[in-house]
C-alpha cells in the first residue's frame, strides 16, 4: 500500500510539472459537443479458490473542465469455494451474480485528479452449496435473490496516454454498508481505460 501511495504521488507531481505545457482549446459549442463524452470502465479478473469476473462499462459527459457526469453498468459473477483445512476437500462453495447499475458524478480539482461518487442499485443472485459425506456425494444448495443499494464515494487519477485516451486508477469505499452489499466494508480498487476521461 506503502509502493501504490508513493507512485501515485510521483505520478501526480510529474503530471502537475508537465499540465502547464496543456493548450486549452478556445473554441466553444453551443450544445452537445461530442468531444466531450467519456466512453470507459473496467474489467477485473480474479481466478483460483475466489473467482470474480467485473465487467463495468461507462458513459458520460464532461460537462465542463471541473464536472463531469453519467451511467454505469455493473456487472459481476463470482465463486467462493472453502475447503476442509486437513484433506483439501471442498466443504462449500457461493457463487453469485451482479447486474445493476447507477449514476456517476465526478469534481476535477486538478486535470488529473478526481473526487468520485457513485450510487448505484444492484440485483444479486446467490447460491450456497454445502457438501458432506465421505466423497462429498451429499450436497444441499439454497438460494436467493435480492436488491441492495451501495454509495461509491472516493477519488482518483487519470493519465493521457495519446489524445483523448487514458488510464485511471481510483479508490472507493461503500458508506452506505448494507450487510448484504457486494463491496464487503473494504475498499474497492479501480483500474479502468477509456476515451475523455
Amino acid at each position: 500500500m506503502k509502493r501504490l501511495l508513493i507512485c501515485f504521488f510521483f505520478l501526480a507531481a510529474v503530471q502537475m510539472a508537465h499540465a502547464q505545457y496543456y493548450k486549452t482549446d478556445t473554441l466553444t459549442h453551443k450544445g452537445f459537443d461530442p468531444s466531450k463524452l467519456i466512453l470507459g470502465g473496467s474489467l477485473g479478473v480474479v481466478f483460483g479458490d475466489y473467482t470474480n469476473v467485473d465487467i463495468s462499462p461507462l458513459v458520460g459527459y464532461r460537462f465542463t473542465q471541473y464536472i463531469a457526469a453519467g451511467l454505469n453498468v455493473n456487472a459481476q459473477y463470482g465463486q467462493y469455494r472453502s475447503r476442509d483445512y486437513y484433506t483439501g476437500v471442498t466443504s462449500q462453495r457461493d457463487k453469485y451474480t451482479i447486474f445493476g447499475g447507477g449514476v456517476w458524478g465526478r469534481v476535477y480539482p486538478l486535470p488529473m485528479l478526481f473526487v468520485h461518487i457513485q450510487p448505484e442499485y444492484n440485483f444479486i443472485s446467490q447460491s450456497t452449496t454445502y457438501y458432506s459425506g465421505n466423497n462429498n456425494d451429499e450436497k444441499q444448495t439454497f438460494k436467493s435473490n435480492y436488491g441492495v443499494p451501495s454509495l461509491l464515494i472516493g477519488a482518483g487519477y487519470t493519465q493521457s496516454v495519446g489524445g483523448r485516451v487514458g488510464i485511471g486508477i481510483s479508490i472507493l469505499y461503500d458508506v452506505l454498508q448494507d450487510n448484504r452489499s457486494p463491496y464487503n466494508n473494504s475498499l474497492i480498487y479501480r483500474l479502468g481505460a477509456g476515451i475523455g476521461f
